[in-house]
């Protein structure tokens, strides 16, 4: 008798009827029901990081506050690795209702994972340094960063828009969207970790009254602090350091802000064309090019002032 004419008995029909109305059925049922179980973890956890998007959008503070940015970036981790565990369930019990025995998968699952292990170090690299970045607020979403990664020739600087637990993902000033994964990241400079500080070196010639210029200078702080405008981004009233450097026919004289963070550049342009204007007339004469900015970034106080 020929195999096929066996497997049209009816025994094997009835088999086959039954298998296809109970582990046939839980299968369609296990698959469907991860799906939306996972759409819906998708969809609640672009919930939660929207309600707090729209918490901070509606406060009074002109940037996020840290716990905000870390709540976000923790949102996303916890809302990828519960889809990661229904995903992995959802798998095993439609293996078992194929006929494979879970506990014999142990084995072959212990080798492959050594292989795996060996195989993709990196990505295990990653996902450590990912889970270290999150857990100790390295930075989160929202934050101005600068990210020097191995092997690479500049550091990557912008607005961090994603962070995994495998990579982190900038927006740059130009719209470029940058991925940086974790474990090769070797040097983070947060541009806005608690408060920023602008620095703006103004150079003078050496022929000028130098206490002068610094009662022009005190007097442009004063002003901007009281400015409606710009006195909201403001920590406190911008300070004269005084000399920095003195060169050939130029004298450096430096002048501080401490701001929010990652407003630390525009307060920078406003004071420099502050400065250009009020020096002008003044009757110093410095031109646009010679005002440089340099901001200084810090989350410790600053007592040099």
């Amino acid at each position: 008798m020929s195999v096929l004419a066996l497997n049209l008995l009816p025994e094997n029909t009835t088999t086959l009827s039954n298998w296809l109305r109970t582990s046939f059925l839980e299968i369609v049922l296990y698959v469907l029901g991860g799906l939306i179980v996972g759409r819906f973890l998708s969809w609640a956890g672009n919930r939660i990081t929207d309600r707090i998007d729209l918490n901070y959008s509606q406060g009074d503070a002109l940037v996020r506050s840290e716990a905000t940015k870390h709540r976000h970036a923790l949102a996303q981790v916890i809302t990828w690795v519960l889809i990661t565990i229904v995903y992995v369930l959802v798998t095993v019990e439609v293996l078992q209702r194929l006929g494979f025995a879970v506990s014999s998968l142990v084995a072959p699952a212990t080798v492959l994972g050594a292989a795996l292990g060996f195989g993709a170090q990196r990505v295990v690299q990653d996902i450590l340094a990912g889970f270290f970045i999150i857990a100790e607020r390295q930075y989160g979403f929202g934050d101005v960063v600068s990210i020097m990664a191995v092997g690479a020739g500049d550091a990557a600087l912008g607005t961090v828009e994603d962070v995994t637990l495998r990579v982190t993902r900038l927006r740059s000033s130009d719209g470029e969207v940058i991925t940086i994964p974790n474990g090769q990241i070797v040097k983070v400079v947060n541009l806005s970790k608690d408060w920023a500080r602008a620095v703006v070196d103004v150079p003078i010639p050496a022929t000028v009254d130098i206490n002068h210029v610094n009662d022009v200078l005190h007097s442009v702080g004063r002003e901007a602090y009281q400015d409606p405008d710009l006195e909201p981004l403001l920590l406190d009233e911008p300070s004269v350091m005084g000399v920095e450097s003195i060169e050939v026919d130029t004298v450096n004289i430096r002048m501080v802000a401490r701001t929010l963070p990652g407003k630390q550049f525009q307060v920078g342009r406003e004071l420099r064309a502050r400065v250009a204007e009020r020096l002008r007339r003044e009757g110093i004469l410095v031109g646009p090019e010679l005002i440089t900015d340099q901001p200084v970034h810090s989350s410790q106080p600053d007592h040099s002032s």
